[in-house]
């Protein structure tokens, strides 16, 4: 992600053992946990159930922003359940349990259900909600992530946004597939995640159809809705490719899509470097208004036009394109575990910009190492544990890139090429912490890596110059004339880092 419209919720408040990971705090009879146990955000995600499959049918009425829908979800219970929590914001009209209605109560954004019989261990649960309301007008503790446009609405945000249209366990320990079908005032254009099955118009009304096959964490699931011209063509490896940009970008529709664009010729380079993409489809969406910020929603990234105010930016749509595999493909297990996400998106626009020749990830990292006197309040923040009103701290991503760059000089080209790649292979579609990566980097390199990493991940303070943290003399000197990639990243970090 670029730029932290999530953080808002935080000023306010070994590798997956199944192909949908399962919730925290799950097991034994009675009611499941009303949060996921993380610790930076205890009210998000629920206990006693594993989703499979969202269904999610919509209407939205862009001029007064009123949405109505019904969610179907498929879900297994992992104890004998007498009632569970979902997360959700907006007004629910009606629950059916297993066909049957059930009592529900509901509480800022835990919507509590207790169905008419004991949910047995195991067995196939349906929850279907009913609802409806104007999300722009719901906040929840001081929050209201809801993008409302002059055109529509996005909902689009980090790492809250779902509970502002859909019902889910939201929390990235437990993925599931979802259908998406937005039914919109004919002449709108409504674009969602995955690949694009179906487009119908009835009495005045268009439904746009989306579906998305692979475990997807539900703030990755998005739609984005208003007047938009969409473009679809075949994409990297054969693979249904789809953008969308909104119709007000005026003067800067040009370098919008001169970059984003570029996504296939992307994710060919960063399929080559990580392996294969882990997704059925791919593509974007570029909006004109509303958005300060960029996120990896799953297949299809979404962009703030700010990125393209000075032209082209390849930096950002490399950095959203990594997440598909560091982030979307391979999650937090908590949000205390952002580095996994962030650390390795920063780094790929290094990497990028070594492939493109305007500046090696070393001349980056030594550029960004001299930025930062050793007392800026920039190396007080640890990216391995950076706190809850920190996770989207610029140091997360800066740091977190110059971790990776460290740990190269270190191991060596090979090695940590190797370690990422098998990183992503065995984690693929689960969640990862922290320690699991740099227990595979000892295991990889044969070296014993933990000076490297306690000052670069878990300590405040600058690392210093040794061989062993992996910071070369070189760093030591502040570049003359900084890599031609430096103005395009401080340009795309100006908007992660101002907001």
């Amino acid at each position: 992600m670029f730029r932290r419209h999530g953080l808002r919720a935080a000023a306010a408040a070994c590798c997956a053992t199944a192909l949908f990971a399962s919730p925290a705090l799950a097991g034994g009879d009675g009611p499941g946990a009303p949060g996921a146990g993380d610790d930076y955000f205890p009210g998000y995600g629920n206990g006693g159930y594993d989703v499979s499959h969202y269904d999610i049918q919509l209407r939205y009425q862009p001029a007064d922003d009123h949405l109505r829908g019904t969610t179907t979800i498929v879900a297994k219970p992992t104890q004998n359940l007498t009632a569970f929590n979902l997360d959700f914001a907006l007004t629910p009209k009606s629950v059916l349990v297993n066909g049957l209605p059930a009592e529900f109560s509901q509480n800022g954004t835990e919507l509590t259900v207790t169905p008419s019989e004991t949910l047995p261990e195991g067995s196939l649960a349906t929850f279907v909600v009913n609802y409806e309301g104007v999300p722009s007008t719901v906040e929840v503790d001081g929050l209201n992530p809801w993008i409302r446009t002059s055109d529509g609405a996005l909902a689009v945000g980090q790492p809250e946004i779902s509970a502002w249209w859909f019902p889910g366990n939201d929390h990235p320990r437990d993925k599931a597939t979802f259908d998406i079908a937005i039914t919109v005032p004919e002449g709108t254009e409504a674009i969602a995640n995955g690949v694009h099955t179906d487009t119908s118009s009835l009495a005045g009304w268009t439904t746009w159809k989306w579906r998305t096959t692979k475990p997807t964490a539900t703030y990755l699931a998005f739609f984005g809705a208003g007047q938009y011209e969409v473009n679809a063509r075949t994409g990297a490896f054969g693979q249904p490719y789809v953008s969308a940009y909104s119709e007000g970008l005026g003067e800067l529709e040009g370098p919008a899509k001169a970059s984003v664009e570029r996504s296939p010729e992307v994710l060919e380079f960063l399929s080559g470097v990580l392996g294969e993409y882990p997704f059925e489809a791919q593509g974007g969406l570029v909006s004109s208004e509303g958005m300060n910020f960029a996120l990896e929603n799953q297949t299809r990234p979404t962009y703030s036009h700010l990125f393209f105010r000075k032209g082209a930016n390849t930096s950002v749509v490399v950095h959203e394109l990594a997440h598909q595999w560091f982030g979307d493909s391979v999650s937090v297990d908590t949000w205390r575990n952002i580095w996994v996400n962030e650390g390795f998106a920063s780094y790929a626009e290094w990497l990028w910009s070594e492939a493109q020749g305007t500046g090696t990830a070393q001349e980056l990292f030594d550029h960004y190492y001299a930025q930062y006197p050793a007392d800026d309040p920039f190396w007080q923040v640890a990216p391995g544990d950076p706190g809850k009103d920190a996770v989207f701290h610029s140091a997360v991503y800066d740091r977190g890139a110059m971790t990776l760059q460290a740990l190269r000089n270190v191991v060596g080209d090979e090695v940590l090429l190797d370690t990422v790649r098998t990183w992503v292979a065995q984690k693929q579609y689960g969640t990862a912490t922290v320690e699991e990566f740099i227990e595979l980097a000892e295991q990889k390199s044969g070296k014993q890596l933990d000076e490297l990493f306690n000052a670069w991940l878990f300590t405040k303070g600058k690392p210093p110059v040794g061989e062993a943290t992996g910071v070369p003399a070189s760093a030591l000197r502040a570049s003359v004339a900084p890599p031609a990639a430096v103005a395009e990243l401080d340009h795309t970090h100006s908007l992660l880092h101002d907001h």
